[in-house]
């Protein structure tokens, strides 16, 4: 849940980590203090404000212990910008492949998301009553074309569709009607659209059409990114099309107030408090960090490595940026990298860069007690999930606390024999574990299945003493 970050103490950050993670306490604590911080470097007097950076933080850990986990649900925590990326999916400049700044334009386009989406909260009550007028005068237009015949216009609201081509008012009706349609009967519809009688009723509107646009070929070997920079507002040039569509009342209701809630929202406004909040409270997470480091003496690919780091390193010390929302400043976004740090460690990253990472903090790897508290205590943990689940189908599962036990150990086992992949483990035995269950769970509609030690053990003891099954089931 949202909150303000001025609420946040560290401790409480590290609780609300909790709800969510298990362990891991070290890295809590790092990324709590992290996060206070933004909000001590706001309270500064402007001239020291600028001065101050942010303590850019690495986490060294095996794959499944819950790096990109505490980033993402610091984020969500706070409602800051965030974004994760691989570092194997960038090369450096002059190679094919995406440039580092598109991770600034990246979080942009996230920022763009969020503060449009708390903008239109802000207007939605007069994107509401402007949704309104539209739908009636869709299914009024019927009724102006009697009246300036000369009839009475009451339009049939029992048809299974309504006319809804305009027409022409006649002048000298409008003292005492709207559109050719007497008031009374404008409301009389007003209070059915708002009662929910006209919610199946068929019209005609006009929807915004995102092709047609000319195709345009660009030789300037650009990459995409900045051919998305510099043709992103195409379809101003053209005009926007629009193509008329016969939908429902309720389908049509939700087109024309995402429409009218796109018109009131100021735009350069959107595109300010997006940057602001990118510039201010945005997290990058970059993750497999340890598969860019090259090691003293190697040739080769590693080049490329190396020159990956070198672009990374005036991004992460602070550079402007050009996205199509305007300059984006990165002096302060928060950069957390993570990476597993195998057959490198952080030391092979160029000095330059380490620099820029002054916050290194070592996740532990998972046991069988981690596994039986991930499985138990979150508030998305897997038994909740997958009971909720087979409720769905009338199933419902019971797990004896002996059997959760049975399958941490499983999990740990496993990850001890084979690729230790963390938490990552029990997703893969929790299915093979409820597989039968799962696919027959239509025909078991209002059954009770206790999953118990036994349970697990028929299902799951044979592959995993089989350990050329377990290679690839588990």
């Amino acid at each position: 849940m949202k909150r303000e970050l001025s609420e946040l103490t560290p401790a409480e950050i590290v609780r609300e980590l909790d709800k969510f993670i298990i362990g891991q306490e070290k890295a809590k604590k790092v990324v709590a203090i992290a996060l206070r911080n933004r909000l001590r470097r706001q309270r500064l007097p402007e001239e020291l404000r600028d001065e101050v950076a942010p303590k850019n933080i690495i986490m060294i850990g095996p794959t499944g212990v819950g790096k990109t986990e505490i980033a993402r649900r610091l984020s969500k925590l706070t409602g800051a910008p965030f974004i994760k990326v691989e570092a194997t999916k960038y090369t450096e400049v002059g190679y094919v492949g995406r440039d580092v700044e598109s991770m600034v334009r990246d979080l942009v386009s996230v920022g763009i998301s969020m503060v449009k989406s708390e903008l239109q909260e802000e207007v939605r009550e007069e994107a509401e009553r402007r949704t309104e007028d539209a739908l009636l005068d869709l299914l009024l237009p019927g009724g102006r074309r009697q009246a300036a015949a000369g009839e009475t216009a009451e339009p049939d609201a029992s048809a299974g569709q309504i006319d809804v081509t305009p027409a022409t008012p006649r002048s000298d009706d409008s003292a005492e009607s709207e559109g050719g349609v007497s008031q009374a009967t404008r409301e009389k519809f007003r209070k059915m659209l708002r009662d929910g009688k006209l919610e199946d009723k068929e019209i005609e509107v006009q929807v915004s059409s995102g092709g047609g646009f000319p195709s345009i070929e660009v030789f300037s070997g650009s990459s995409f990114e900045e051919m998305d920079l510099n043709l992103g507002n195409l379809g101003n040039l053209f005009g926007g099309r629009k193509k008329k569509k016969r939908t429902s009342v309720r389908n049509a209701r939700e087109l024309i107030l995402q429409e009218e809630m796109d018109k009131l929202v100021d735009s350069d406004r959107l595109s300010e408090l997006a940057r602001n909040r990118v510039e201010q409270m945005g997290i990058i997470f970059i993750d497999e960090i340890d598969k860019v480091a090259s090691k003293e003496g190697r040739q080769g690919v590693d080049v490329s490595r190396e020159g990956v780091q070198r672009d990374i390193l005036p991004i992460v010390e602070g550079s402007k940026v050009n996205t199509k929302h305007g300059m984006v400043d990165t002096s302060h976004i928060l950069f957390i990298a993570a990476g597993a740090f195998h057959t490198s460690k952080p030391s092979d990253l160029i000095p330059e860069l380490q620099g820029r990472f002054p916050l290194r903090v070592e996740l532990e790897a998972l046991g069988s007690e981690d596994f039986f508290n991930i499985l138990t205590k979150p508030q998305n943990a897997l038994i909740i999930q997958y009971t909720e689940l087979m409720k769905t189908e009338g199933v419902e599962l019971s797990f004896s606390e002996d059997a959760i036990r049975e399958l941490s150990e499983i999990a740990a086992q496993v990850n001890s024999k084979t690729e230790n992949i963390g938490a990552r483990r029990l997703h893969t035995i929790m299915e093979v574990l409820l597989e039968e269950v799962s696919f027959t769970a239509p025909d078991l509609k209002g059954q009770k299945i206790p999953i118990t030690r036994e349970y697990v053990g028929e299902r799951l003891n044979e592959v995993v003493q089989d350990q050329d099954l377990t290679r690839y089931i588990l």
